[in-house]
């Protein structure tokens, strides 16, 4: 993972500018989901993530540092989590996070404490 948990590791392949809307999520052991909202800017990148049908109608938002590859050929991301680290990571609603600099805090917190 990156050292800024909130940048792209630029060994990642992500292109600044690139729509990451639609591409598959996986953890390091098994898909968890896709891309639904994305961010590139700097000092806070990230990506919210719709779990689906693995915990119907879960979000949670994964810090662009936790990604290891971005394969735009097979439009998957892959991210250095497993999908237990994903499924106990803070949940994310649009409605109350967005722009909330605590759960921002919150989340950077957790993530960091699961470095690979």
């Amino acid at each position: 993972m990156s050292d800024d948990i909130w940048g792209y590791h630029p060994a990642s392949g992500h292109i600044v500018g690139t729509d990451l809307i639609g591409y598959k999520v996986e953890a390091t052991d098994g898909a968890i989901g896709k891309v639904d909202k994305h961010a590139d800017d700097v000092g806070s990148s990230f990506l919210v993530v719709d779990l689906g049908v693995w915990i119907f109608g879960r979000h949670v938002l994964l810090p662009a540092g936790t990604v290891k590859r971005v394969d735009r050929a097979e439009r998957k991301i892959y991210v250095a989590l497993t999908q237990e680290q994903v499924r106990e990571s803070p949940s994310f609603d649009s409605a109350k996070h967005v722009g909330d600099a605590d759960y921002h805090q919150q989340v950077g917190g957790y993530y960091q404490s699961h470095r690979a």
